[in-house]
């Protein structure tokens, strides 16, 4: 059976993985990266996830996934035991994302993280010429019903990474779901890192 395409963000987030390796995906939602990593690369996968109706769903696509708090459940997991770590479209809703990036380098030989960018010239219009609180393609919610809670650009990531003394292995920044290379603060919805210690 040939899997499902993945949404575009996915897909950048599922090209920074190589063939077999041990992932584990974080707030992994319905399992479907991990099954789409694992029927098309061959991954040794497992996944976390705090909403019981999505666990629900990636163990019924036949994957190892338990339900848990990225915010406090990380520290369980031992050094280097996954070759990849990724967290995808979940860190600004993480209390305290500093600590969460300092568990993914940890657990993972590198992590992958991709977030919607904050800093996309849609947002910062519909700020500045409405006063309100921007609803997009990639921000799809009003302000009060969004998980997102720490808003962040590809810049602030940048910045965050060199601060905290992270390697930024590769950067891809994506427009309507494809690769945006001029000005990727100002033209890119989604920014997708890879990260070192």
């Amino acid at each position: 059976m040939t899997p499902v395409p993945l949404r575009a963000d996915l897909a950048a987030v599922a090209a920074a993985v190589p063939e077999g390796a041990r992932v584990l995906d974080i707030g992994c939602g319905n399992g479907q990266l991990l099954a789409w990593l694992r029927d098309t690369k061959g991954v040794e996968g497992r996944g976390i996830e705090l909403d019981p109706d999505d666990v629900a769903a990636a163990v019924g696509r036949g994957l190892a996934v338990v339900q848990g708090d990225a915010d406090t459940d990380l520290a369980d997991y031992p050094d280097a035991a996954f070759d990849v770590v990724i967290l995808s479209n979940t860190l600004q809703a993480m209390q305290r994302p500093m600590a969460v990036l300092n568990e993914l380098v940890r657990i993972g030989r590198c992590a992958v993280v991709s977030f919607p960018n904050f800093g996309h010239w849609r947002v910062r219009a519909s700020l500045a010429l409405s006063g309100r609180m921007p609803v997009t393609r990639s921000l799809p919610v009003s302000w009060h019903e969004t998980p997102n809670i720490h808003f962040c650009t590809i810049d602030d990531f940048e910045a965050l990474a060199r601060d905290m003394g992270l390697t930024v292995q590769g950067r891809t920044a994506l427009n309507n779901g494809r690769p945006v290379a001029l000005w990727p603060n100002l033209l890119g919805d989604t920014g997708v890192f890879v990260l070192r210690r």
